[in-house]
């Protein structure tokens, strides 16, 4: 059990190494909403556009649902980067948003286990009494959450494995159940398992496409940003669909259309 305890420090440490830095140091520097599944990729992304233009990014992580309520509530946020296109088109649609939401990648799901289990089972996986717990992300909230609980109702598993389910308030509260041990397996995003400080930690398996619906990932422009920075949240809107931007996302999973 220690190891697993050893793994949920390392998931604790690197999302505070990712979430806002309190006080600003540079009153001009941007800050970016950003959906807990993109959480490593945006670690490359924000040091690769202030090295390029000096520019400094803080990022502030959340489940995409809780970040959209806190900018519709007026949080000081520039861009807002979510795990699906419905919480940016719902703040556009409100007049918080500077424009409708463009797609910067489509996100894979995946299932992901620290134990001695035979991931490659699959979904069969889940129905194991070996499996006792399944961590998924808040379906209410979480976008990959939503697309877990219809990758099990695709498979006929939403009511037998009911009682497993153990939901985390973000991506990134359900990774950190499989990482301390809590849960056996889960569900989460291939970012997360690509990451370099997480890369070959475990087993994971990517889950069949037809079971559920693209995961297209959405980012916007705030009202704030528009008002407060916009010639820099416009840069690091362009510099996320640059080639480097691009390079960046596929190289912790995600994929273009």
């Amino acid at each position: 059990m220690n190891k697993f305890l050893i793994f949920g420090g390392l998931f604790l440490l690197l999302a505070g190494g990712c979430q806002s830095k309190g006080k600003k140091a540079d009153p001009n520097a941007l800050s970016v909403a950003v959906a807990a599944n993109v959480q490593f990729a945006m670690k490359e992304l924000g040091a690769q556009f202030e090295k390029e233009t000096g520019i400094e990014v803080e990022t502030i992580l959340g489940s995409s649902g809780k970040l959209a309520a806190q900018i519709r509530q007026g949080a000081p946020y520039d861009l807002f980067i979510s795990a699906d296109r419905k919480y940016p088109a719902y703040l556009f649609e409100e007049g918080k948003a500077a424009e409708p939401p463009k797609t910067y990648a489509y996100g894979t799901l995946v299932l992901w286990t620290l134990r001695d289990l035979d991931i490659s089972r699959g979904m069969d996986l889940l129905s194991d009494p070996a499996v006792h717990k399944i961590g998924l992300p808040n379906p209410q909230t979480a976008p990959y959450g939503e697309q877990a609980l219809r990758v099990l109702e695709y498979f006929g598993l939403a009511d037998s494995l009911r009682s497993k389910l153990v939901f985390g308030e973000s991506i990134a509260q359900a990774n950190q159940y499989i990482l301390s041990g809590v849960c056996e397996i889960g569900f989460t995003a291939q970012s997360v398992v690509m990451a370099p400080e997480l890369k070959g930690k475990g087993r994971w398996i990517g889950l069949d496409k037809n079971a559920y619906e693209p995961i297209a990932q959405g980012v916007v422009i705030t009202k704030y940003g528009l008002e407060n920075h916009p010639e820099a949240s416009r840069r690091f809107f362009d510099f996320l669909f640059s080639p480097q931007g691009k390079a960046i996302f596929e190289k912790f999973g995600y994929y273009s259309k």
